[in-house]
C-alpha cells in the first residue's frame, strides 16, 4: 500500500481527479488554481534548454562522426514526414466515415475567432523559428557539438559537460515531486473555466478525435514498434508518469526533459535522443496532424460542403506543409488551420469559432499522441542505427 501511495503516477492521477472535482463544484475557486499549474510548467521549461543543449552537444561531441549525425538527422526527418502524413490521412478518412460535423449549427456556441480569421493568414516560418525556443537550442547545440568534435581537449570538456548534465537531471528529479500540484492546478483551471457542460454539443467530434488518436497509437505506432521488436504497451507503461503530466498540463513540452531522460535509461543512444526528441517536438506532431485534418473535414461537414477527391488531396498536401509549423507559437494550431482553409477557398474560415470552446479539452489528446509519437520515433531511429541497448529498463 505504501508503495502505491508513494508512486508518482498514482499521486498525479489522484491530483487530476481532485482538480476535476474542484473545477466542477467550485469553478470560481478552481480558476484561481491556474497559477499553480502554470508555475509548474514554467519551472519544467527552465530545464528544457539545458537538457537539450547538454544532451546533443555531448552526443555529437562523443561520436566524432559527423556523417553519422547527418544520417540520423535525415532519417528522422524522413520518418517524421511519412508518419505525420499518415496521421493526416487517417484523420481525414475517419472524419469522412464518422461524420462528426453532422450537427445543427444552432446548437453550437461560437467563440471570438477574429484574431485567427482576420488579416494575414499565411504562417510565418521566420516567426516560427524566432518564437520556437526548443528549435533555437537544437540548432545551437548541433553547432556546439560539431565544434567540440574538432577540439583537442574534447575528452576533458565532455567530462565537465557530463557532470553538468547529471546535475541538471538531479534537479529535474526533485522538481518532478511537484507534478501532482501542477496536475491539480491545470485540470482545476480547465474544468472551472470551460465547464464540462461545454463538451456536450461537440461530444461527437471529441469522441471521434480521441478514438482516432487511440487507433493511431495502438495500430499504427504499435505496428511500427512491433516491426522493431518492441511492445507499445511496454513503452506506455514506461512513460505513464509523463502521460499523466501531459494530460493535466495539456502540453507535451511539460514532459520533454523527463521523456529524454527515460529514453536514455531505456537504452536509446544519447545522440539519437538529443537529435530526434527536440526536432520531433517541432516536426513530428502526430496528434496535432490528426486534429487538424479532422477539424478541416468537421467544418466542411458543419456547413454542408461536399469535397471532391481532388479537394481532399489538396487539403492533405497543404496540411503536409503547414502542420509542421503548428508548434512553438501560442495559437499556431488555429493559425495553421485558418491558413489551410483560406488556401482551399471553399470552406468558411469562420468555422474555427465553433472549435475554440472545446479546444482545451482536445489539446490533451493531441499532446499525449505527440509525446508517444516522438518516443516511438526515437526508439525506431535508435534501433535502425544500432544505437539501442536493451537495459531491461530502469
Amino acid at each position: 500500500m505504501k508503495k502505491i501511495l508513494t508512486n508518482l503516477a498514482f499521486q498525479v492521477l489522484i491530483a487530476i481527479i481532485a482538480g476535476a472535482l474542484l473545477g466542477h463544484f467550485l469553478p470560481t475557486a478552481a480558476v484561481k488554481m491556474e497559477v499553480v499549474g502554470r508555475t509548474f510548467v514554467d519551472i519544467i521549461k527552465l530545464f528544457i534548454g539545458p537538457i537539450i543543449f547538454l544532451t546533443i552537444t555531448i552526443g555529437i561531441g562523443a561520436i566524432g562522426d559527423l556523417k553519422k549525425v547527418g544520417r540520423v538527422g535525415v532519417k528522422a526527418l524522413v520518418y517524421f514526414e511519412i508518419v505525420t502524413t499518415l496521421a493526416l490521412a487517417i484523420g481525414v478518412v475517419v472524419a469522412l466515415i464518422l461524420k462528426p460535423g453532422h450537427v445543427e449549427l444552432g446548437t453550437l456556441q461560437a467563440q471570438d475567432a477574429s484574431k485567427y480569421t482576420q488579416g494575414e493568414k499565411a504562417f510565418d516560418w521566420w516567426q516560427f523559428l524566432v518564437a520556437n525556443f526548443t528549435l533555437q537550442v537544437l540548432i545551437v547545440a548541433i553547432v556546439a557539438g560539431i565544434l567540440l568534435s574538432y577540439l583537442s581537449k574534447r575528452e576533458a570538456i565532455l567530462s565537465w559537460l557530463e557532470k553538468a548534465s547529471a546535475g541538471v537531471y538531479k534537479g529535474l528529479r526533485y522538481v518532478m515531486y511537484l507534478a501532482p500540484l501542477g496536475a491539480f492546478g491545470g485540470i482545476a483551471f480547465a474544468v472551472g473555466k470551460f465547464g464540462l457542460h461545454s463538451l456536450v454539443p461537440l461530444a461527437k467530434l471529441m469522441l471521434c478525435v480521441y478514438i482516432t488518436m487511440a487507433l493511431f497509437v495502438f495500430f499504427v505506432l504499435g505496428s511500427i514498434l512491433r516491426y522493431f521488436k518492441f511492445s507499445v504497451w511496454k513503452f506506455l507503461k514506461l512513460i505513464k508518469e509523463e502521460l499523466l503530466i501531459v494530460l493535466a498540463a495539456s502540453s507535451s513540452e511539460a514532459a520533454l526533459p523527463s521523456l529524454m531522460n527515460k529514453l536514455e535509461r531505456l537504452g536509446c543512444g544519447k545522440s539519437v535522443v538529443g537529435l530526434v526528441v527536440p526536432a520531433g517536438y517541432s516536426f513530428n506532431l502526430d496528434g496535432t496532424s490528426i486534429y487538424l485534418s479532422m477539424a478541416v473535414i468537421f467544418i466542411a461537414q458543419l456547413y454542408g460542403i461536399d469535397l471532391s477527391y481532388g479537394e481532399l488531396f489538396t487539403i492533405l498536401a497543404i496540411l503536409m506543409l503547414t502542420s509542421k509549423g503548428a508548434a512553438g507559437v501560442t495559437g499556431s494550431g488555429f493559425i495553421v488551420l485558418a491558413s489551410t482553409l483560406t488556401a482551399i477557398h471553399k470552406i468558411p474560415v469562420e468555422g474555427i469559432a465553433f472549435l475554440l470552446g472545446i479546444d482545451k479539452f482536445m489539446s490533451e489528446a493531441r499532446a499525449i499522441t505527440n509525446i508517444i509519437g516522438n518516443g516511438v520515433a526515437t526508439i525506431v531511429i535508435s534501433k535502425s542505427e544500432n544505437e539501442y541497448s536493451d537495459k531491461g529498463m530502469i
